[in-house]
Order: structure tokens, then C-alpha cells, then sequence
């Protein structure tokens, strides 16, 4: 009897909605394991106003009931690092939705900012605001390994795009939890807790190739008056930004990869 594809859902709150779902249906679609993807957005984000052609074409308002029903779930980053948790307009609505996850969904994985609100509710880890953005492609070193980093070498590439930090003290004196890999110079990469059901990733992984330099030109048509830097360690020669690097493809492959087997064999083990 042939089973079912793995039923995974993604709250997709990034600011490119569209290029993020075509990111992560790629990536997650890359191995022969068939999976059923769904793709949610926050109902309290449009509180009081009407939901955008451009979202409600693409994906569902939330719906916690089919969540629970879910083999597993990715929370995606979102360009408000810099605001307190309790700013976010939304924010109950994700709060609700880590509870059930916590509840019902077995294998978790959460992206930069999806990271930064899961650590910060299920281990009461602090965000700190960086005095720089971290922008660019770096080496990560591999501290502690790990079933998701199998078949990654240390100095392995990944993008970061982030203006905060988790508190690594805080995450170093709680025992649940374990960093796996860290840039060179010590920004997080991954942090895991014992049981596998939760990882979290503070890099875009899902960035293709054009991900970083997308994002640097969405900043500047935000706010031109600001000088904004670009990504360090991405474009293949100084001043000419038409041909950045993908030095991180096998990154990505190699862990959304690992992350779906690893989903599977959850639920082999548990059928």
C-alpha cells in the first residue's frame, strides 16, 4: 500500500510571500519522499482590512484545527526582528499556534525570526538587537553534530540576514538546549533541544541565489535615505552585483533534505 505524502505546513510571514513559497516548494519537494505542503498567513495580520489579492491567492488564513493534523510545520523569518515579541500585532496568533504545535506536530522547524519567537516562548530566551545587521554569506562551524547537518562539512556555507540575536549566554545555561553550529565568529546557525521535535535555524537557508540581493533592494526602496550595506561575501567580484554566489545550495539541499527523511521517519516509527 502506497502511503500518504507527508502533510507539512508553513506559516509564511517573510515580505516576499510569493518567492518565499516558491523557495521552500522547491526545496522541500527535493527529495522522492512526496509531500502535501500548505501555506498559511496570520488572520490577525489583516485585522480590520482586507486580506491582499496578492496573499489570499497564494495562501490560507490559518486554520489551528488542520494544523494539529500536521506530520510537520515551518514558521518562516519575517522582517521584524527589531520589534518586541509583544509589538507584533500578530503575535497571540503565533503564540496560539506554538502551542498547538508544541501539542500535536512532532517535528518543528523554525527560520530566523520563526526561530527567535519559538526560542523565545518555548525556553524564555532573550532577543538582543545586533549593532549591525549580520548580511552576507558566511562560514558556520560545526560545535555539536547533528542528524539535520549530516553530510555538511565545517566552514559549510549559509546566508544570514538578520538585525538580532538570541541570547547565547541564556542558551548555553539552559541545559535543554544544545548549539550545533555557529559562524565563525560565533553568531547562531542552529540550536536543537533533546528530543528532535524542534529545530531552530537562524539563516535563510530557502535563499536562492537572488534571496540576499532581493532584500538589500527591497530595503533601499523602503527607505533610500538610508545607506545600506550589502551583502558581504556574495557577489562574485567588488562592484558588480549581477552575479552573486549560491555557495550555499548544498547547505540547503543537505538539510531540508535531512529535515523531510527525518519527518518520515518519525512517522514510520510511529505507524
Amino acid at each position: 500500500m502506497e502511503k500518504s505524502p507527508l502533510k507539512i505546513g508553513i506559516l509564511n510571514v517573510m515580505h516576499d510571500k510569493a518567492d518565499t513559497k516558491t523557495r521552500l516548494q522547491h526545496v522541500l519537494t527535493h527529495t522522492a519522499i512526496p509531500v502535501d505542503l500548505h501555506f498559511y498567513y496570520p488572520m490577525t495580520h489583516y485585522a480590520g482590512r482586507t486580506v491582499p489579492e496578492a496573499v489570499s491567492s497564494i495562501l490560507d488564513p490559518l486554520d489551528i484545527h488542520e494544523v494539529a493534523t500536521m506530520d510537520g510545520f515551518i514558521i518562516t523569518g519575517s522582517p521584524i526582528e527589531t520589534l518586541e515579541f509583544d509589538q507584533v500585532h500578530y503575535i497571540a496568533e503565533v503564540r496560539t499556534l506554538l502551542k498547538t504545535l508544541s501539542q500535536h506536530v512532532p517535528n518543528q522547524l523554525y527560520l530566523c525570526w520563526g526561530g527567535m519567537v519559538a526560542l523565545n516562548y518555548f525556553f524564555g530566551i532573550s532577543k538582543l538587537i545586533l549593532p549591525h545587521k549580520l548580511f552576507g554569506v558566511y562560514p558556520q562551524t560545526i560545535l555539536d553534530p547533528h542528524p539535520l547537518l549530516k553530510g555538511l562539512k565545517n566552514d559549510f556555507k549559509s546566508p544570514h540576514a538578520r538585525y538580532a540575536e538570541m541570547d547565547v549566554r541564556g542558551i548555553h545555561a539552559d541545559p535543554r538546549l544544545t548549539i550545533n553550529a555557529t559562524t565563525t565568529k560565533g553568531k547562531l546557525f542552529m540550536v536543537t533541544e533533546p528530543t528532535d521535535t524542534q529545530t531552530f535555524v537562524f539563516s535563510h537557508i530557502e535563499y536562492d541565489r537572488w534571496g540576499l540581493d532581493s532584500e538589500y533592494k527591497r530595503e533601499v526602496a523602503v527607505h533610500p535615505e538610508i545607506d545600506y550595506v550589502r551583502a558581504k561575501h556574495y557577489y562574485h567580484h567588488k562592484n558588480d552585483y549581477d552575479h552573486p554566489k549560491f555557495n550555499w545550495k548544498k547547505t540547503q539541499r543537505t538539510i531540508f533534505d535531512n529535515w523531510i527523511q527525518h519527518v518520515a521517519d518519525h512517522r514510520n516509527d510511529n505507524h
